[in-house]
């Protein structure tokens, strides 16, 4: 990326984080991406190609450092301290999104897949079963889809394919409205009452599912701008987000 040529703090930043992917890319590197295809997983429709050029980018700059796998081979991806710096700057651009932006999510913006992965990385570790537990999220809509959560205390995984274990819980759900939970424009509770999540199992890990998950990091800011406008939902139309000239903006929420 070419450098701006101006004696400018903006400018020497968006020098570093302004290209298209790359603020992305950092985001995922914040939630705890550090192997290639784990970050490539959580950007679809991005080329590897392109995703290597950004990560070296990033490394040249300071941001990322690449660090050798004592086991198994192969480097994993870490932020610097001066990556790690960036949290604050990412979530300050997706609250601000949240204010002035944010709409009801669209079925083209919603992978089944990425959602389903960014869950798996949202686990509170605390509040998972003490055994392997298999979650299969039997997605309906125009595109029918099936995807396992295999939830591990140490890892978990996310597979397109049966993982090879016995299915302990089903998540019946349109992707829309999972995502309509995750990201906090409505409670796990509604999403339940009327119809949007379905699930069957043992009556223990059905009452305890939605204590597995931290949900989005925005959702608290999702659910104050829903409060300030009255708990109405999200706008469908962008241009509805705006507030009047008399609506204070909402104190940052994390």
């Amino acid at each position: 990326m070419k450098d701006y040529n101006q004696y400018c703090p903006v400018a020497l930043a968006s020098a570093v984080i302004g290209e298209r992917w790359t603020p992305l890319i950092v985001r995922e590197l914040i939630l705890g991406g550090r192997r290639f295809n784990d970050i490539d997983r959580g950007l679809p429709g991005i080329s590897r190609s392109l995703l290597k050029s950004r990560l070296s980018y990033l490394e040249r700059k300071g941001v990322v450092e690449r660090v050798a796998v004592p086991r198994g081979g192969g480097h994993e991806y870490v932020l610097t301290p001066a990556g790690r710096d960036l949290e604050r700057v990412i979530m300050a651009l997706g609250e601000w999104s949240v204010r002035w932006m944010f709409s009801e999510p669209e079925p083209r913006e919603v992978d089944p897949v990425t959602l389903t992965w960014w869950m798996s990385r949202r686990l509170v570790t605390d509040a998972l079963p003490e055994r392997r537990t298999v979650v299969e999220f039997d997605y309906v809509g125009d595109e029918p889809l099936r995807i396992w959560l295999v939830i591990e205390r140490r890892e978990s995984s996310v597979c397109t394919d049966p993982p090879g274990y016995d299915t302990d819980l089903v998540v019946r759900t349109d992707p829309v409205d999972l995502m309509r939970v995750f990201s906090g424009i409505t409670d796990y509770p509604r999403s339940v009452a009327t119809g949007g999540l379905v699930l069957s199992g043992s009556a223990g890990l059905i009452r305890s599912f939605p204590t597995w998950f931290a949900w989005s990091p925005f959702a608290p800011v999702v659910r104050e701008r829903l409060a300030a406008r009255g708990g109405t939902g999200v706008p469908r139309d962008v241009s509805e987000t705006t507030p009047s000239r008399q609506e204070q903006l909402l104190p940052p929420g994390r």
